[in-house]
């Protein structure tokens, strides 16, 4: 990984802050949701930096260090009166906002694709469309929370679609890396994500972009049900 040009790592770690810049102004600047993130990104600049995650024939894998934590916090804020609280409080327009970062990432893709340390398959020229999302958020933006000229229903639409696109990339992505269950990319497997600062990748910008989603999808099915009862 040190044969990586530069650009690719600034690129990506400045798409990183973007992120966290994005969902911290969907919390209304939460102090403690940005706390928690610094601290998670530092946690895992250090795992990343040590080479923990290097190692890749463990049972289970060491990766999970990378995802399980986020899941399950994930899972906490929609299992908690005060986690619901909490995602009842985000801004729909800046979480909408924060899948632009998919534009960059997708491109930073590319590059590892370029350098040998991604498969193909991750990329827009391979089984990868994500980039699609990034590229109608703007859109999805400025019609359906600037404007209003959108139905809320093709906002969730949209968030469900981009979310199935999410997962086929998550899905693909671990199923190249060199674990003992890889399924793709035998000749090139992601090994990006086993450093610094890609590691951030699984373990922060993946999950932010997840909770986006879930959390738009839950405020719109919340609105709808609301005027039900009406």
């Amino acid at each position: 990984m040190e044969s990586l040009p530069i650009y690719i790592s600034i690129v990506f770690g400045l798409t990183t802050i973007l992120t966290v810049g994005f969902f911290y102004k969907a919390t209304n600047y939460s102090k403690t949701t940005i706390l928690i993130l610094l601290i998670w990104l530092a946690l895992q600049t250090l795992i990343g930096l040590s080479g923990f995650y290097t190692v890749t024939d463990t049972i289970p894998p060491r990766f999970l260090l990378l995802v399980l934590p986020p899941l399950l916090f994930i899972i906490g804020l929609f299992t908690t009166s005060k986690g619901r609280q909490y995602l009842n409080s985000l801004d729909a327009k800046a979480l909408t906002v924060l899948h632009t970062i998919r534009i960059p990432v997708e491109i930073v893709l590319f590059w590892l694709f370029v350098n040998k340390t991604v498969p193909q398959l991750m990329t827009f020229e391979g089984r990868n469309f994500d980039i699609l999302s990034g590229l109608t958020a703007p859109i999805i933006f400025y019609f359906g929370f600037i404007r209003n000229q959108l139905n809320r229903k093709i906002i969730l639409a949209w968030n469900f679609i981009c979310l199935g696109l999410l997962i086929n990339i998550v899905a693909n992505a671990v199923l190249s890396a060199p674990f003992p269950f890889q399924k793709f990319a035998f000749d090139q497997p992601n090994i990006a994500v086993l450093y610094f600062p890609f590691n951030w990748l699984p373990s922060c910008v993946v999950p932010l972009v997840l909770l986006s989603h879930l959390a738009t999808i839950r405020q719109i099915l919340n609105e709808g049900r609301k005027k039900n009862r009406r």
